[in-house]
């Protein structure tokens, strides 16, 4: 599979179909079709020259197209493993069995299974130590939270997200579909010796995707079960530790000193009053140590007093709830409500700006009881800053805090945690995305201590960073009455989301504020929920049929609400999409309600926004749209909105194009390119690219064009826009066949409907039949030409469309009479 996916990609790199990589390499089409598919599972050592000559590939893709590992490739090597525990005791056998793991000739799964605090996450992070020096590639690190009490399990998308991440691979980069991640992430692993430790798995289902696809890897999973739908795994089960083993970990937990003259029978009931689990061992032996005036009889005395009194947990892990309870009354009470209150995070971790709002204190004050409790061993600091609670430690602090805390307290505690947040994102998107300020909702008070941040790279670090707590925070708010923190928090974050292309957690913060909006009877914040779910299916995905429902629905309950700014939102954006859909006839009904609704709301952005995609419609039907983008340009200036300003120059340039005015055109594209560039907007950067290149194409100048045209396919494959990526090889494909290359051409358009059907854009799909259409009649190959003309004349049909508007890229318009006219000669 992975060989396929290369070829595929080597070929495209290529600008090659299958046919032209079968005329170049000698090889029969069908043979280049069941490599790419998988069905031919490695070429002949005979096919591998022809291929490799005919590609240009390198001696590393040589390497991989014939089966021998490639070098290492270059850049990140990830170090990520957590430092190993102070000291493993007992697991003998299992360490022998761990340590002949190694197998150069197969993808090795090894899986820790057991209750929960048996040790297993000890015994795998010692073993990946013992065995890193193996494996000189990387180490890969991730906690999938399968049984972490509050904590949603990691969703295997958002797994390999954080490991492409780490072997870096820009996140603009990681495609949207959980498959292609897959995919992306055997590839950057392919012929390289890793180590990967999924720790807290709860499903075969989780740690699928993440298993490398090529030999040389070692994967160790550690689960509360057994995971025996995975192919190929070795299991090591643990059980407690044998008597003897528990009594030697308690001692040597203990310190030097602490147990000597202790009873052995006195020792074997604190092993047995732990339940002989290396987690309750070690808090017990923490007790003791910064407790000097006890002895081990006293410590018993306080297990057998609490042994039973967390009815919460399972019969099997009382005895850790014990030592949890007996460590927890010993706190002084300022410690206690520490612990009880920090434990109502809704999150996997935190830091001490969320530590210090949970506990209504300083972040110097959070500090100070944040280190007791790590020296306690109640709450480890997994990385600098960073605290997360073991899940039994997080459960019993929360049966606390149920049984301490009155229920105000505790919903006055995450109350303060949600204002931290929607307070912190909203000042981080202002330093960050400065541009677009005015599109979103205001920074509300702080009225808690909280991050500032210096410059935009700190703001975008620390939305990355805490991005699982925010989409935790709104699903906290969405599920405990708090509506507008959840509406606050999804339309505050929706540009970062889709600037990072984190579609999964757009798509969850979006539904949880449409749930809370529908809670709490709120049908202005439905609509605007609506509204933005609406655009993450036309922005993410160009789901452009079910963006239009989204945006439909919103304008009805909007208008029903007497909500003027939402309904005009709903309508500008359902107004968009119909024409984005080819469906002109019904667009302008919308542009015209959004008008007639926007002079009572006077807002600004609104009032842009119904001009600017009306002007747009204009100029894909054909018409007159120079002075609508005239006169959003004046306004953005007179607003000061340099977002505005890039986006009216983008659209007039086109208008002067569409009118053959090529020197006002290419004016406009290079002042909007400098704006883009001077806001760091690289989203409108790739507008103006393509739109400079179409000037120059339009004037002839091939070498200016194909330089920015190439410009733009970079840039959309650098931060992962497929649709700009479309434009821009249409544009080449059009560029390539004015300038008398129909090869080149056919294999651009090629690229172009690829990109188009796997977007789902039909109308991208008409224009590059009609492109390959006209390519081929140049090679004088007319029954191709006929058959992407029938093709593009059934995609118009099915439509219900006569024809598209103008190419913007090519000048002139594709009707289904014109097609026809083509057909018949």
């Amino acid at each position: 599979m992975a060989i396929g996916g290369s070829l595929r990609a080597w070929r495209e790199r290529a600008l090659l179909t299958q046919e032209q990589l079968a005329e170049r390499s000698g090889m029969s089409v069908r043979s280049i079709r069941r490599l790419e598919s998988g069905a031919a599972a490695r070429p002949r050592s005979s096919s591998v020259e022809l291929l490799a000559a005919a590609l240009g590939l390198s001696a590393a893709e040589r390497a991989l197209l014939t089966g021998a590992a490639p070098p290492p490739a270059p850049g990140v090597v990830p170090r990520q493993l957590p430092a190993p525990p102070p000291g493993l005791t007992g697991r003998a056998a299992e360490l022998a069995d761990l340590g002949q793991v190694a197998d150069p000739a197969s993808v090795v799964v090894t899986s820790i299974d057991g209750m929960a605090g048996v040790g297993k996450t000890a015994l795998a992070v010692h073993v990946a130590h013992r065995l890193a020096h193996r494996y000189p590639d990387g180490q890969l690190f991730c906690d999938l939270h399968g049984h972490t009490e509050g904590v949603a399990p990691v969703d295997p998308a958002d797994a390999l997200d954080r490991v492409l991440r780490a072997l870096g691979v820009p996140g603009e980069h990681i495609p949207d579909d959980p498959d292609d991640r897959a995919a992306l992430y055997r590839s950057r692993v392919a012929g390289r010796r890793v180590l990967v430790l999924l720790d807290n798995a709860a499903s075969e289902a989780q740690v699928a995707p993440l298993l490398p696809g090529t030999p040389g890897c070692l994967v160790l999973v550690t689960s509360r079960r057994r995971l025996v739908g995975l192919d190929q795994t070795r299991a090591v089960s643990l059980d407690v530790l044998p008597l003897r083993d528990a009594i030697t970990l308690f001692t040597a937990a203990a310190g030097e000193g602490r147990t000597t003259g202790a009873p052995d029978a006195v020792l074997a009931e604190v092993a047995e009053a732990c339940g002989r689990l290396p987690l309750a061992l070690r808090i017990a032996a923490a007790r003791l140590r910064s407790r000097p005036a006890w002895s081990v009889a006293d410590l018993v005395g306080r297990l057998r007093d609490h042994g039973q009194r967390l009815a919460e947990l399972e019969a099997g892990s009382r005895s850790v709830a014990a030592a949890l309870e007996a460590s927890y009354r010993d706190l002084p009470p300022p410690l206690q409500r520490a612990y009880r209150l920090l434990s109502l995070h809704p999150g996997a971790d935190l830091d001490r700006y969320a530590a210090a709002v949970l506990l209504d204190s300083s972040p110097g004050a959070a500090d100070r009881l944040l280190e007791h409790l790590i020296d306690a061993h109640l709450l480890p600091e997994p990385s600098p800053g960073r605290f997360a609670f073991h899940d039994l430690v997080r459960a019993h602090a929360r049966a606390a805090s149920a049984r301490a805390d009155a229920e105000a307290e505790r919903r006055a505690a995450r109350t303060r945690l949600c204002d931290l947040y929607r307070h912190a994102a909203a000042v981080a998107m202002d330093v960050a995305y400065p541009h677009e300020r005015s599109r979103r909702p205001d920074v509300p008070p702080a009225g808690v201590p909280a991050p500032g941040f210096a410059d935009a790279a700190g703001a975008s670090a620390w939305l990355e960073r805490e991005l699982p707590n925010l989409v935790a925070a709104a699903r906290h708010a969405a599920g405990h009455d708090l509506p507008r923190h959840a509406a606050h928090l999804a339309a505050t974050l929706h540009r970062h989301l889709y600037e990072q292309g984190r579609s999964a957690e757009a798509l969850a913060v979006h539904r949880y504020a449409l749930d809370a909006a529908r809670a709490a009877g709120d049908a202005a914040g439905e609509a605007d929920a609506l509204v933005l779910l609406g655009k993450v299916h036309w922005w993410f995905h160009n789901r452009l049929r079910r963006a239009a429902e989204l945006f439909e629905h919103a304008a009805d309950v909007a208008g029903v609400a007497g909500h003027r700014l939402g309904q005009v939102q709903a309508l500008t954006a359902l107004g968009a999409v119909c024409s984005l859909r080819g469906a002109h006839e019904r667009a302008p009904r919308h542009f015209a309600a959004a008008r007639a609704v926007v002079r009572e709301v006077r807002d600004p952005g609104a009032e842009f926004d119904v001009r600017y995609f009306h002007a747009w419609h204009r100029l894909r039907c054909g018409e007159p749209a120079h002075r609508g983008f005239e006169r959003c340009l004046a306004e953005s200036r007179a607003r000061g909105d340099r977002n505005g300003e890039w986006l009216a120059l983008h659209g007039l340039g086109y208008a002067h194009l569409a009118g053959e005015r090529g020197g006002p055109a290419l004016r406009c594209f290079e002042r909007a390119l400098r704006t883009c560039r001077a806001v760091g907007d690289r989203r409108g950067t790739l507008g103006c690219l393509i739109g400079i290149a179409s000037v120059h194409r339009a004037e002839g100048r091939g070498a200016q064009a194909a330089s920015r045209y190439q410009e733009a396919v970079e840039l959309a494959r650098l931060i992962g826009n497929p649709n700009a990526e479309c434009e821009a090889v249409h544009g080449f494909g059009r560029l390539a066949c004015a300038t008398g290359r129909p090869e080149q051409a056919v294999a651009l358009f090629g690229r172009a409907l690829d990109l188009a059907t796997r977007l789902g854009r039909p109308v991208a799909e008409v224009r590059a039949h009609d492109g390959l259409a006209h390519a081929h009649r140049l090679l004088q190959q007319p029954d191709r030409a006929r058959q992407h003309l029938r093709r593009a004349l059934d995609i118009l049909t099915d439509l219900g469309l006569e024809g598209l508007g103008t190419d913007l890229s090519y000048g002139e318009r594709i009707t289904a009479s014109a097609i026809r006219r083509h057909l018949a000669r």
